[in-house]
C-alpha cells in the first residue's frame, strides 16, 4: 500500500499569501474529485467557542492517548467528536479537557478556506486538499498521480505533525514516497513547486 511524502515549498508570515500559494499548487493537479479539510487546535475556552460559534458543522475532539486509557468509556464524547451543536459552552466541563481540536473533513474545494484561514488567528491548524491527481510530465521523466496527491497548509506550524508553534505558514507538496528512489521522489516534488514558481524549501516530511 503507497503513502504519501511531503516536502516544504513555500512559507510566509502572511495566511491570505500561504492560502493563495496553496491554491495554485491544487490547481496543478486535477482538482475534478478533490476534497477539502481544516483542522485546528484550541487552548483556550474564549478559543473553543469562537470557533464552535463560527463554524457550527464542525466537531470538536479531544488528543490525549493518555485520558483515553484512563476512562475508554469516553463519557465526554470527546475521543471521537462532538458536533459543535451539541458541544457544552460551560467552562468548567471545557476547561479540564483543553486542548480540544475542531475539524471539518472532506467538503467541496472552495467552500470553507477563506473563512477557515481568517479564523485560525494564532492557533496551530492546517487545511488539506486530497483526491487530486498530480499530472505526467514525460519530459521530466514523471508521471500522474492520484493515490498520494495532496496539498497542504499548516498554519503557526512547520511539520505535519501540528506539534510545534512557530509564527509563520508553510505550504506543502504531497507525492509517492519511493523508499529506494529518493531522488526521483524529490524530483517530483520540485516539478510540482516549480509550475507555480516555487521550489523546495526544506527536507522531507514523513
Amino acid at each position: 500500500m503507497s503513502s504519501p511524502v511531503s516536502y516544504p515549498v513555500f512559507r510566509t508570515t502572511d495566511p491570505a499569501v500561504a492560502l493563495r500559494v496553496a491554491r495554485e499548487l491544487v490547481e496543478v493537479g486535477d482538482p475534478q474529485h478533490a476534497e477539502v479539510s481544516v483542522d485546528v487546535e484550541l487552548r483556550t475556552v474564549r478559543e473553543v467557542l469562537r470557533i464552535r460559534d463560527a463554524l457550527p458543522d464542525s466537531w470538536f475532539r479531544k488528543e490525549d492517548v493518555e485520558d483515553w486509557a484512563r476512562d475508554p468509556s469516553d463519557p465526554t464524547g470527546l475521543h471521537v467528536g462532538v458536533h459543535a451543536p451539541e458541544l457544552s459552552d460551560d467552562p468548567d466541563f471545557l476547561s479540564p479537557h483543553l486542548p480540544l481540536w475542531a475539524s471539518m473533513e472532506y467538503r467541496p474545494v472552495g467552500s470553507i478556506e477563506e473563512e477557515f484561514a481568517a479564523l485560525v488567528g494564532s492557533n496551530i491548524g492546517e487545511i488539506w486538499w486530497s483526491s487530486l491527481i498530480w499530472p505526467d510530465a514525460p519530459d521530466s521523466n514523471i508521471y500522474g498521480e492520484a493515490n498520494n496527491a495532496r496539498v497542504s497548509l499548516l498554519f503557526n506550524c512547520r511539520t505535519t505533525g501540528l506539534d510545534e508553534r512557530v509564527d509563520d505558514h508553510t505550504v506543502l507538496v504531497h507525492a509517492l514516497r519511493r523508499s529506494h528512489d529518493r531522488e526521483s521522489e524529490e524530483r517530483h516534488a520540485s516539478w510540482l513547486a516549480e509550475q507555480t514558481g516555487q521550489s523546495v524549501i526544506g527536507p522531507r516530511q514523513e
